[in-house]
């Protein structure tokens, strides 16, 4: 009979990192708990989806109302762009404005934290244009080694 190999989990006590003196920098190993990178994969999560990356684009050049962003960004629907906004506003990229109206206004703007995000999500979207042919290639090659 073969061996079977399948991962398991093995509970192994984390090492014990001394704590750095104040005039060192801090360990920049991602924590051995893992709480790192959860927090990096949530905050990656926000920030990589696709109608998060919009809305943070459109909202670039100042504040938009909600009917004004959902015509702007072609194919998302009514309730995917409020729980875009939502989530961003959790996050503190986006903040929510209320006039007092008839019927009530609401503006939607990037905090300073959503404009920090800007340039990284406008480099990051100029590298896939410029770098879209070359994927497609690779994917195509991929698929034509894979088919069957």
């Amino acid at each position: 009979m073969g061996t079977l190999l399948k991962p398991t989990h093995a509970d192994l006590p984390a090492p014990s990192r001394p704590n750095p003196a104040p005039t060192q920098r801090p360990d920049p190993r991602p924590d051995p708990n893992h709480a790192d990178c959860r927090g990096v994969a949530s905050v990656l999560s926000r920030v990589g989806d696709k109608w998060s990356v919009f809305v943070i684009m459109m909202l670039s050049d100042g504040p938009k109302r909600f009917n004004e962003l959902k015509r702007m960004i072609n194919g998302i629907s009514q309730r995917m762009l409020t729980l875009t906004l939502r989530g961003l506003e959790r996050d503190g990229l986006v903040t929510r404005t209320i006039f007092p109206t008839i019927p009530p206004r609401v503006d939607y703007e990037l905090t300073d934290l959503g404009h920090g995000l800007q340039q990284p999500v406008k480099a990051l979207g100029q590298w896939a244009i410029d770098h879209l042919i070359q994927i497609e290639a690779a994917r195509s090659q991929f698929d034509q080694r894979n088919e069957g």
